[in-house]
């Protein structure tokens, strides 16, 4: 059963019936409380306090009592605000554990949702697209469904080596980069195609894959969208089985969906155009991104478990174009 503490007007009660008289008991009776509360509150006002006294001496221990708020210290708060502008989240800044920050994963979100810091500052949440949106780009009659990878590949969510891929589109549909991510270190790729038809992308896919060991990377996943139309002669071509998407179902590519908002956010929005931009720029985006620890990464960057795949048999001046 839980207890609950004396109201005002059970105080006042209990010095009136004190006032004349009645024992601790008999107002206990009354109250319908425990007489060792009651006999609490009878030797107070033996002390002189009336019940409004009591009150308030109540009030004011009860203000002290639980968990005093933790208060950060300016460097502290420096230091996530640093790095909240560099695009880490909360649970990052904590659990890679640069520096010792005085609070919690769960706390320092608290921080935020209070006010303390720019929440606006942290990874966007929420639906990209509403409920019943119907696509209307142009799609391709012929694939290899994402199933054949299941088949050929079946360790690919453990195997270094399967990328996602996707195009972000530019100011009226006119520019467009396009975006990799490799799905185990969550690594990151964006390259400059000339424009956004089937052949700068077939060209553009074949210049950065040319420099690179052949089986390097072992598949790709693409979306359905015509501008992967050519995706046989990069597949003949560079060794590497490419594989689509469903229609209508970007969970399938969840990480690249994910990283393709995240360079949207960070450097590539949908009102910029992207001809003007140099690959230079693009690729500083994008490895912003990279250097960003992550949770799922054990909190190291996805630039740290990248290379500790490719160092291996890259030399260092391909390793600078990978990412």
């Amino acid at each position: 059963m839980s207890y609950t503490h004396l109201t005002k007007t059970e105080l006042v009660f209990i010095e009136d019936y004190h006032g004349i008289g009645l024992s601790g008991r008999k107002i206990a009776k009354k109250l319908k409380r425990g007489h060792e509360t009651i006999y609490r509150v009878i030797r107070q006002l033996k002390k002189g306090l009336n019940a409004i006294d009591v009150h308030l001496k109540y009030k004011s221990n009860k203000a002290k009592c639980g968990r005093k708020k933790i208060q950060l210290k300016p460097d502290e708060k420096t230091y996530i605000k640093e790095k909240v502008r560099d695009g880490w989240t909360p649970d990052v800044i904590i659990g890679r554990n640069e520096r010792a920050i005085s609070c919690s994963m769960r706390t320092l979100y608290r921080k935020f949702a209070l006010g303390e810091f720019d929440v606006n500052a942290l990874p966007m949440q929420g639906k990209r697209k509403p409920n019943g949106h119907q696509e209307k780009r142009g799609r391709q009659s012929f694939r290899r469904s994402i199933r054949d990878r299941d088949q050929e590949h079946p360790n690919y969510q453990k195997e270094f080596g399967h990328l996602e891929g996707d195009t972000i589109v530019g100011r009226h549909h006119k520019s467009a980069v396009i975006t990799l991510v490799e799905r185990l270190t969550k690594c990151i790729i964006a390259i400059k195609p000339v424009g956004r038809q089937a052949a700068n992308i077939e060209t553009s896919l074949n210049q950065w894959l040319g420099q690179l060991p052949k089986n390097l990377f072992k598949s790709i996943i693409f979306d359905c969208g015509k501008e992967f139309s050519n995706w046989k002669n990069i597949s003949n071509k560079q060794d590497i089985n490419i594989y689509f998407a469903d229609p209508g179902t970007p969970s399938q590519r969840g990480l690249n969906e994910h990283a393709n908002g995240l360079l949207r956010r960070n450097g590539l929005p949908k009102e910029m155009d992207f001809n003007p931009v140099s690959q230079d720029y693009i690729s500083e985006v994008a490895l912003r991104r990279n250097n960003i620890p992550r949770k799922s990464l054990n909190y190291k960057t996805p630039t740290e478990c990248f290379m500790d795949h490719v160092e291996q048999y890259l030399d260092e001046s391909i390793m600078s174009r990978l990412i």
